[in-house]
């Protein structure tokens, strides 16, 4: 019924037009809106579907203008507003005052109150520019990984406005364009340039404009700009386009896509085949880190150290919220009573490795580094081992060697290994690699090929050219393994190397330029896997009865093989050097078919049972008491989890992955109740009658 029609707005007297849009709320308020074009940016939208005037009220200080009425001319703002309520209620135009809230922007530095307003800017016609990128993602010539990442790009490539790139900064590129004093504009690259191109007079006077280009504009010239472009250089020509950008999601609008446009346009490829999108590295509780909150931790500070009274000044200086000092202050004091203790570069790196999955959010967490910088102190311990062990000269080249099975083992061991970086190195899961690699050296290097050496090296009965394969492959492997774990532990693998390189018969002046180890030179050995795996599951075996019964690991204890095949009764005579060294054995005893054995605690390798006779080991009625006791707790733990899984109300109101580890708690409470029944009935034979 109004609409259409005209009002009369109060104080100015001018009159505005009724409209109806569909942005308006009908039953927020009184249901009418009065809009305001140049000053907000929902208005704004409206009047451009309209065909509104923009009528800018604010000069450039945000005092009003000259176009509002003569009274309220060049008031500051909050007092034009008390000076327009108090016109408005005199008037008796004021029907009522609501309460509401709402979101006022503020300036990050100054706190002042920001205000929508209406300037000239330079702007870029951007669909042009963004429909090849669009195609080249779609092409596959660019691709993203993780690849749900390319849903956000199209999303704000497909709905793309004109770019306004003009900046009212005091540094940037300076926007290339020159005014008369008549306000004409002339563009070109240099005030020389346009006086040429427009035919100028010499002295007619030109003023450069005085804004700056958007730092993303700069920016996304970057892969082609830093090669001497405009030029054609040598540069230019070999490292544009280039293989991998990393980056992260939240500038992959700002400056991912602006790259994609800038240089399909001006080079004519895409600048990059591969965009890695990184998550994003929160806090141990996973909270963004922020100055205001005081949780950032400055990496320097992993890497050499800090005090708990120099992370304190670090966290509460400068901030621009000065009032959350004490907090931040009391934060920290909990967190890092001792400060931060030195973890060095590697460690660090390593762990960012580690954590590189392809989600959205990183939680750092420093004892992980803790645990990095142990792993550093593993390796630098084995190559102490390795060099010590095979002094300063390298094994002879032409020297006749032979070849364990563990050497076997743990070169097939490696190559697999590399095997699984290489694929995880081509699919951008650096957690992937770096767990690869921890595992290999922390495991099977250190904890298992390294003792597997040592009785083949000390015992005088094994060959010449036994001693001389292993030693070979303890100075080649480990040699390979620091080029692998070079990009990851860039400083203490170039350390290593040094040392260990000549021992393998290498030479070079840095790991840095060396290639990286390919698995094809490592190929697998089926074989001499499955025997290591049968020798580390005896070996386990052992280990696991000794912590259940409480058998000290220095003592020296015999073992029986019950249901032995004829490849078991070979491994265990074989091998038994290594099972004694290994397992702290005194004997290893056959047991014929149908023969009994005494009262013992068994562990299965495969059809394998591996029998330690408890008799004269431990204190029958001791642990008898010991284990009777687990077994109660046991128990007495699975009837509660039992009873809250029969409560009806639990399982239908308690979250789905709550109600599933209770299921997996019984599960395997009747294992660990099963288990100790059976070691107690073990154990109960031998006590006296």
């Amino acid at each position: 019924r109004l609409t259409g029609k005209q009002v009369r707005l109060p104080l100015a007297g001018r009159l505005i037009p009724v409209i109806a849009d569909a942005y308006v709320d009908p039953a927020f308020g009184s249901g009418c809106l009065k809009i305001t074009p140049a000053h907000d940016f929902n208005d704004y939208e409206i009047g451009q579907r309209h065909h509104l005037p923009l009528i800018n009220i604010f000069t450039p200080r945000a005092t009003l203008a000259d176009t509002v009425p003569e009274r309220f001319r060049g008031l500051e703002r909050f007092e034009a507003r008390r000076r327009v309520l108090a016109e408005l209620e005199a008037a008796g135009l004021v029907e009522r005052v609501e309460p509401h809230k709402l979101v006022v922007p503020r300036g990050d530095r100054s706190g002042a109150v920001l205000e929508p307003y209406l300037t000239d800017q330079w702007y870029v016609k951007i669909a042009p520019l963004a429909a090849p990128a669009i195609a080249a993602v779609e092409a596959g010539r660019t691709r993203f990984v993780p690849e749900s990442w390319a849903r956000t790009y199209f999303e704000w490539m497909r709905n793309i406005r004109d770019w306004c790139v003009s900046r009212q900064l005091w540094w940037g590129h300076r926007i290339p364009a020159w005014y008369d004093a008549d306000g004409n504009i002339y563009v070109g690259r240099d005030e020389a340039e346009v006086r040429a191109r427009h035919r100028l007079e010499p002295g007619l006077p030109l003023r450069q404009d005085e804004d700056v280009l958007d730092t993303w504009f700069s920016s996304a010239l970057w892969p082609f700009s830093t090669l001497g472009w405009p030029e054609a250089t040598p540069e230019l020509e070999r490292f544009y386009p280039g293989s991998v950008l990393v980056t992260g999601f939240d500038i992959i609008f700002f400056w991912v896509a602006r790259m994609m446009m800038m240089g399909l346009k001006f080079m004519g490829e895409v600048p990059f085949s591969d965009v890695y999108i990184t998550g994003l590295i929160r806090d141990e509780h996973g909270d963004k880190m922020s100055k205001s909150r005081g949780n950032v931790i400055d990496p320097l500070d992993i890497v050499d150290g800090i005090t708990l009274d120099e992370l304190i000044a670090k966290r509460t200086t400068g901030l621009m919220q000065p009032q959350l000092a004490p907090a931040i202050e009391r934060a920290t004091r909990r967190q890092y009573p001792d400060g931060i203790a030195p973890h060095g570069t590697d460690a660090l790196r390593f762990t960012f490795a580690a954590l590189a999955s392809p989600n959205r959010d990183i939680r750092f967490d420093l004892a992980r580094v803790g645990g990095y910088r142990n792993f550093c102190n593993k390796l630098w311990n084995a190559a102490r081992f390795v060099t010590l062990t095979l002094g300063e000269a390298a094994p002879p080249a032409g020297e006749s060697v032979e070849l364990s099975v563990a050497d076997r083992w743990i070169r097939a061991r490696f190559g697999r290994m590399l095997a699984a970086v290489e694929s995880a190195f081509r699919d951008y899961r650096f957690d992937y690699a770096a767990t690869a690699l921890y595992e290999f050296a922390w495991y099977d290097f250190c904890d298992w090929y390294l003792e597997l050496t040592k009785p083949l090296l000390q015992a005088e009965t094994v060959s010449a050219a036994a001693k001389g394969g292993t030693r070979r492959t303890l100075a080649q492997v480990l040699e390979a393994l620091q080029r692998a774990l070079h990009p990851l532990m860039p400083f203490i693998t170039e350390e290593i190397w040094q040392r260990v390189a000549p021992l393998a018969g290498a030479s070079g002046e840095t790991v840095m330029l060396e290639p990286y180890p390919a698995a094809a030179d490592f190929p697998p050995d089926e074989e001499a896997e499955r025997e290591v795996a049968w020798i580390q599951g005896v070996i386990l075996g052992v280990r696991e009865i000794r912590g259940r019964m409480n058998i000290s690991p220095g003592r020296r204890i015999p073992v029986l093989l019950k249901d032995a095949s004829g490849e078991d009764r070979a491994l265990s005579t074989r091998h038994r050097a290594w099972l004694e060294r290994l397992a702290g054995l005194e004997s290893i005893t056959l047991l014929g078919a149908g023969e009994r054995a005494p009262p013992s605690a068994p562990a299965l390798v495969g059809s394998l049972t591996v029998l330690v006779p408890l008799a004269g080991l431990i204190d029958a009625a001791a642990e008898a008491a010991r284990l009777g006791k687990l077994l109660a707790k046991a128990q007495s733990d699975l009837a509660k989890a039992r009873e809250r899984l029969a409560n009806e109300d639990f399982v239908r109101g308690a979250p789905a992955e709550v109600v599933a580890r209770e299921r997996e708690r019984v599960a395997e409470l009747e294992r660990t109740a099963k288990e100790l029944s059976s070691l107690l009935e073990i154990v109960r034979k031998l006590l006296p009658p």
